[in-house]
């Protein structure tokens, strides 16, 4: 099992090099096909428009700064494809970036975003990859803007609360979990049920893994009054993880986004990349 098309977005944003070169390196480990995704925003009018300045010069400013963008996307795309022998492809579509990824992704293994930087100048949705991993049912790999430092999925941990969503964020990540020389099974405030976990929180999971070959060992911690999101931090820390891999919890409805503690917490302040599922 590997992912064998990665779909990365590529805005004009100067962290755009850091998801290519992530993208890029998974593409190559996996023997993926990678799709370099750009989307052109509409023109939108000025809510307040005084009629000052002609409408012909609004839509030449627009079209010119919507091709400046495409530009230096596509040159930050070519630039982390030089010299690597992959399967690629350059894409450009009109629309709203969160629309439209969310469209393109239902067609690819794996989705690579960035993470909403609060200084960012581009016209990105600021809830980009929520929307996505909420709506498509494919796997986000959100990398931080602060940037990455070493090639993710040597060290990871995994977040488990016998949800569907963690279920599915598990089985999303068996082509990194098998790969890597440490997995981390996180279960946090667990309590034994019938219907989720077992006797022994987190060992049914991590049997499930073992079979699959997966290097797992099982960590049972406890929140207490500390935010959940945080302990994942923390413990992602503690182990000198890579990657975080947990189940986003929320909805999404008319442009409007609902996420649950831990997954605004992680989405907030992430130190490693995260792929998230729903």
């Amino acid at each position: 099992m590997a992912y064998k098309t990665i779909l990365v977005h590529c805005d004009a944003s100067a962290k755009v090099a850091q998801r290519l070169a992530v993208a890029a390196d998974l593409a190559e480990r996996q023997g993926a096909h990678i799709v370099g995704f750009h989307c052109r925003p509409p023109f939108q009018s000025p809510a307040f428009f005084d009629g000052g300045m002609p409408t012909t010069t609004l839509l030449q400013a627009y079209e010119a700064g919507v091709k400046a963008d495409e530009t230096a996307a596509n040159a930050a795309f070519d630039k982390e494809m030089k010299g690597r022998h992959l399967s690629q492809a350059w894409r450009v579509v009109e629309g709203y970036d969160d629309e439209e990824l969310a469209v393109h992704a239902r067609y690819a293994d794996l989705i690579v975003v960035g993470q909403y930087d609060p200084e960012q100048t581009t016209p990105t949705s600021s809830d980009l990859a929520e929307t996505v991993a909420l709506a498509t049912g494919r796997p986000t790999l959100v990398v931080p803007h602060i940037g990455v430092q070493r090639p993710l999925g040597k060290t990871i941990l995994l977040c488990w609360n016998a949800s569907r969503e963690s279920a599915r964020a598990a089985s999303d990540a068996l082509p990194l979990l098998t790969e890597a020389d440490k997995v981390v099974v996180l279960a946090i405030d667990p309590k034994s049920s019938a219907t989720g976990h077992g006797a022994e929180p987190g060992s049914d999971a991590a049997s499930w893994l073992a079979r699959h070959g997966v290097k797992v060992t099982v960590q049972r911690d406890v929140a207490a009054d500390t935010d959940v999101g945080s302990v994942i931090l923390s413990r992602a820390a503690d182990h000198d993880a890579d990657l975080i891999v947990m189940g986003l919890y929320g909805h999404s409805r008319m442009r409007e986004m609902v996420l649950g503690g831990a997954s605004r917490t992680l989405m907030a302040s992430m130190t490693v990349p995260v792929l998230m599922a729903h």
